[in-house]
């Protein structure tokens, strides 16, 4: 495989295994970062096979001037994975709407400028799909966040946001290149840092005593490499197009729990009293009103519900297998949490 690609967000937790299949399929990858002269935090990138020869890292900021521009004039394909991952903010507007959808219509504007550019590939989220679990109905592609907004959800707003500033640009713009939206359920897998990102810090959490008990939560899951792999799949994908819910299966937070104990976690804070009854879910709700405002927000649509989604797309068009495994969890590299 051959083609040079642009990346946003070169340091995000999902674009390192991103860039390391791209770099293994043979491609030339410009990544973009936030201070590409910061060693340590670029360290795990520098040090893939091949990095030296075919990856650049360079410098871009979501609300910069024009920052995309002169990377996309000589891509042949992008992804746009950079966005704010963060539950809570002092000010979701200025900290997560603003960057999330002028970051994203940055990206698109470069890409519009380009000659070469083929597909471009923007990282959304089951967040842009439904704002609450709800196991009464089946979840599809067709299927958007019309509930959360700056004070519900604002993270999944901000994901909701800029993705439908995504597919009103094509449509308004109708480029040379297609659009393709990658829209994965909670991340979880190894992490090729020691920083413990939003996602699989729900592992860490759980062994460090965070919760004190288990709730009614039910979360879709699907590893960090499968999301990377549906990426680099849609580059090139002759069947490619629209969006795709990336998720593998549904676990339950008794089960995620069950699944550290099996693998010899049991001796860490994992919590043990049960809150999944009809009034440990009300209790929960309670107590979240004493939550942060975006863990609260969050708990109050989330507690009590199970999700129910199709992946069958995905499986079709990009030849995806996701499965929910053990080492899905990250728990070969957590032995130190033991």
């Amino acid at each position: 495989m051959s083609g040079r690609v642009l990346i946003s967000g070169g340091t995000g937790y999902i674009a390192g295994y991103t860039i390391m299949q791209l770099l293994e399929a043979g491609y030339h990858v410009t990544a973009t970062v936030r201070d590409p002269q910061n060693t340590a935090a670029l360290k795990h990138l520098v040090e893939l096979p091949d990095a030296s020869e075919r990856l650049e890292l360079v410098k871009a900021n979501l609300l910069g001037n024009d920052p995309f521009t002169e990377y996309a004039a000589n891509a042949d394909y992008v992804l746009h994975m950079a966005s704010p991952y963060v539950i809570t903010v002092k000010d979701p507007q200025r900290d997560l709407l603003e960057p999330a959808v002028r970051g994203t219509e940055a990206m698109l504007e470069a890409c519009a400028k380009s000659s070469s550019v083929k597909r471009v590939i923007v990282t959304s989220s089951m967040a842009a799909v439904t704002d609450e679990p709800d196991g009464s109905r089946t979840l599809t592609e067709d299927d958007w966040n019309e509930r959360s907004s700056l004070t519900r959800n604002p993270y999944y707003f901000s994901k909701v946001r800029a993705e439908k500033a995504a597919w009103a640009f094509a449509e308004k713009h109708k480029p040379q290149w297609d659009l393709v939206t990658i829209n994965p359920f909670m991340v979880l897998g190894p992490s090729l840092t020691s920083r413990v990102n939003e996602s699989p810090g729900v592992l860490s959490d759980l062994m460090n005593g965070k919760y004190p008990a288990i709730f009614a939560l039910a979360l879709g899951i699907v590893d960090v490499r499968d999301v990377a792999a549906a990426h680099v799949r849609a580059l090139t994908a002759e069947r490619a197009n629209g969006r795709y819910i990336c998720a593998a299966g549904v676990r339950s937070m008794r089960d995620i729990i069950g699944v550290l104990r099996d693998n010899g976690f049991g001796h860490t804070k994992l919590p043990s009293l049960s809150l999944e009854s009809d009034f440990g879910v009300k209790l929960s709700r309670f107590a979240a009103l004493f939550q942060p405002k975006g863990v609260r927000s969050y708990l109050q649509t989330h507690l009590g519900g199970t999700p129910s989604f199709d992946n069958s797309k995905i499986r079709a068009d990009l030849e995806m297998c996701l499965q929910v495994a053990a080492h899905a969890f990250g728990l070969e590299q957590r032995g130190e949490a033991r």
